[in-house]
């Protein structure tokens, strides 16, 4: 049976998919660029907009119950390998204990020119 997690505390989808769906125990996230809910808007610079990827990726595991504890698996899209230093270091503060087996690559273009997309999986 599939749950629907959706949440204003993220930004709403801009395509026919849902934020999140929680199957059984297992959350599956769509990937969450930086944008500001809020606003619309990105902020400024890849450290801002990986830091605002996490806010929204934080506020939909709380709409499902969960923590970034329950975190498994994430994959980072960057529209530039050249950012994944600075995405990497805001990446490893949003962990405690053991981090989730990951995936980063470089993409040609992500929407609405962002400059990453994490996508996150998690269990209870």
């Amino acid at each position: 049976m599939k749950k629907v997690i959706s949440t204003t505390k993220a930004p709403a989808a801009i395509g026919p998919y849902s934020q999140a769906l929680l199957v059984g125990d297992t959350l599956y996230a769509s990937g969450q660029l930086g944008i500001d809910p809020a606003t619309g808007a990105f902020p400024e610079g890849i450290t801002a907009q990986t830091e605002q990827s996490f806010r929204n990726i934080h506020a939909i595991l709380e709409e499902a119950g969960m923590t970034i504890d329950h975190v498994v698996k994430t994959t980072c899209f960057l529209s530039d390998m050249a950012d994944f230093a600075a995405m990497n270091a805001v990446y490893e503060h949003q962990f405690t204990g053991v981090f989730p087996a990951r995936s980063a690559v470089a993409v040609k273009t992500l929407p609405k020119n962002g400059l990453v997309e994490i996508e996150i999986i998690a269990v209870k």
